[in-house]
């Protein structure tokens, strides 16, 4: 690819990863540990080296470069991650790390910092989101991680292979983390905003099972099909979230046999349900799954439910968000709907958020974007902040 010598460095840098994992969708197909994802985190060792800073892994699949000595007493963390969903958008994820890099270059080399690319954030492959945050900091074992299997039955432990182990990472000395990211919304009419919570969120697995049979020669009246109860469920999900403010999704659904021509034997759906506080996910995710089981007896069908994740509401560090509004200008302060890395890690180090404008409000598909003047903005803020922070 040629470059031309009028661009910045944020689009120059940008440039070098965006075909990575391109689908004919123009969306991208970069799950975690697979060779797109792969060819990322070598151009992550790469910047690294370019930098001289000591790139680490901490045998769970998490991706370090520092600048100092890793883990060291004070040390601001930054970064992102690099997994996608299926067939989404290039700046979820990849900004914080391509951000964390350029702001480095805008830092004395005296500044301790460490970018990190915290795999299978999305869960698009494995399932569970926020795994590599998750195992580091302890929230889920190693061993637990190792079971997970993606639709292939490829496991993550064999996905992993022998990857190194660096230091023990000390999650505890770390001063500060600060991840920026794409907004994920409609939200934020300036540049940059500072994220204030996470909503609570989960997925759930809901497995309908009834008897499978022939489409042609069944009679109506005999049918104990589990599509009808599925179909019914999506209905439910968006009715009980608007009635509550909250969001419900029922986005992958597989099922069995999936033939054109056969009642189905197995439909298994999954939800996926956020709100602005616990007690409201709870009160939609509650009634969702009573009208669906109501709905399975009637049916003929049965109905389990299994929680695959589910994370509590995030606040924010509040005076590290108010800290850094201030410093930017009074940056607007907003919460989210969108789970992160860095809600996983607010239990156990102050940490705080960067949004970068997304004008199109759309996320989790190619139509996502942020201009690359917004994205320098986000850039400079990171740096301010960095600065600030060390």
């Amino acid at each position: 690819m040629t470059l031309d010598a009028g661009m910045t460095e944020f689009a120059k840098l940008w440039a070098e990863i965006a075909p990575i994992g391109r689908a004919d969708s123009g969306g991208y197909l970069r799950f975690a540990l697979t060779e797109p994802e792969l060819t990322l985190r070598d151009w992550f060792r790469a910047q690294a080296s370019a930098r001289d800073m000591l790139v680490t892994e901490d045998g769970n699949g998490n991706l370090f470069a520092w600048r100092g000595e890793p883990w060291a007493p004070g040390t601001v963390l930054t970064g992102s991650h690099f997994d996608s969903v299926p067939h989404g958008g290039g700046y979820d994820g990849p900004l914080g790390i391509v951000s964390a890099f350029l702001a480095a270059d805008r830092l004395e080399k005296s500044r301790r910092i460490g970018i990190a690319a915290f795999v299978e954030e999305e869960g698009g492959r494995f399932g569970v989101p926020c795994l590599g945050s998750r195992l580091l900091t302890g929230f889920i074992k190693p061993d637990q991680a190792a079971a997970l299997r993606d639709r292939d039955g490829i496991s993550f432990e064999e996905a992993l292979g022998a990857r190194p182990a660096g230091p023990e990472p000390r999650i505890e000395q770390i001063a500060a983390l600060v991840e920026l990211h794409i907004e994920q919304g409609r939200a934020l009419e300036t540049p940059v905003g500072v994220a204030s919570a996470i909503w609570p969120h989960g997925r759930w697995r809901m497995d309908f099972t009834g008897v499978g049979d022939h489409a042609g020669t069944t009679r109506m009246t005999d049918r104990r099909d589990p599509m009808l109860t599925f179909a019914f469920t999506v209905l439910a999900a968006n009715k009980e979230a608007r009635l509550s403010g909250a969001h419900a999704t029922m986005g992958r659904v597989q099922v069995e046999p999936n033939a054109t021509n056969a009642i189905p034997s197995l439909v298994r759906g999954w939800l996926d349900a956020r709100a602005a506080d616990t007690a409201t996910l709870d009160r939609v995710v509650d009634e969702i799954v009573r009208k669906s089981t109501e709905r399975a007896g009637r049916d003929g069908t049965a109905l389990a439910v299994t929680a695959e994740s589910v994370t509590g509401e995030v606040a924010f560090h509040e005076e590290l968000a108010r800290r850094i509004s201030s410093l930017l200008g009074d940056a607007p302060i907003l919460p989210t709907g969108a789970g992160h890395d860095a809600g996983v890690m607010s239990a156990h180090v102050p940490t705080a958020m960067l949004f970068v404008r997304n004008p199109t409000g759309v996320s989790h598909s190619p139509a996502e974007h942020a201009s690359d003047a917004d994205c320098e903005a986000g850039i400079e803020a990171l740096a301010k902040v960095l600065e600030d922070l060390t």
